[in-house]
């Protein structure tokens, strides 16, 4: 099963964690799978190449682990990716099921001024 943590500090986005293997169908074959790396790697080409938000990005090399880190506080449209990303998870979960991607979201603390 894949789980993937949204990161929330208040109403700003911070990141994501994302964990495991789908186990839909073997290696190569995986939609679930497949879907999840599609959406995760995107969001984190779109907030390179669309913002200037720092962020920091970490992955393993079986692919069963990806770890998304936004530095400051988002800009808007590093925010509006992130939601992106999490309708995307969101539409994977209920259709295929949480048997295979759970999602839940983490409140950190907010940072002070």
């Amino acid at each position: 099963m894949i789980h993937v943590t949204i990161l929330k500090a208040g109403h700003q986005y911070k990141g994501f964690i994302c964990v495991g293997h789908a186990g839909y169908a073997r290696e190569g074959y995986d939609i679930i799978c497949s879907a999840v790396s599609a959406l995760t790697i995107n969001t984190i080409n779109s907030l390179e190449q669309f913002t200037e938000d720092d962020f920091e990005a970490e992955q393993s090399e079986d692919g069963g682990y990806l770890k998304l880190t936004i530095s400051d506080q988002a800009s808007e449209k590093a925010e509006l990716l992130m939601k992106s990303l999490v309708l995307g998870l969101q539409t994977v979960e209920e259709e295929y099921g949480r048997e295979f991607l759970t999602m839940e979201t983490r409140e950190l603390p907010c940072e002070t001024e």
